[in-house]
């Protein structure tokens, strides 16, 4: 994901870039490239998903359904179906026919 990073800096064309000037950029750019981190899928809710108008191809985690989802264009889609957790009373696993649970001993 590529953005315009929000500055009110003056272009300079012919003149050498005062050192004023670039400080202020440098802190621009400290502020805006620290507060993302691109190896990390954005999280969001169902109802935050929704409220947005994405480009095809997003990818998300959504945090209700605690599934990896990407927009197709028409519609999200779950990038898996079946989930597996291991917990103290035992194993758990859901999938797209319903859910099984086998407790060992």
């Amino acid at each position: 994901m590529s953005k315009l990073l929000p500055t009110r800096l003056p272009i300079s064309y012919d003149t050498p870039v005062t050192s004023d000037v670039y400080n202020r950029l440098i802190r621009i750019l400290e502020l805006n490239l620290g507060s993302t981190d691109p190896d990390n899928t954005r999280q969001v809710s169902t109802a935050e998903r929704d409220q947005e108008a994405p480009s095809q191809g997003t990818l998300i985690f959504n945090t209700n359904t605690d599934t990896l989802q990407c927009w197709d264009g028409n519609q999200w889609r779950d990038c898996f179906t079946s989930q597996f957790y291991a917990t103290s009373a035992g194993y758990s696993l859901t999938s797209s026919l319903g859910t099984v649970s086998v407790v060992t001993p």
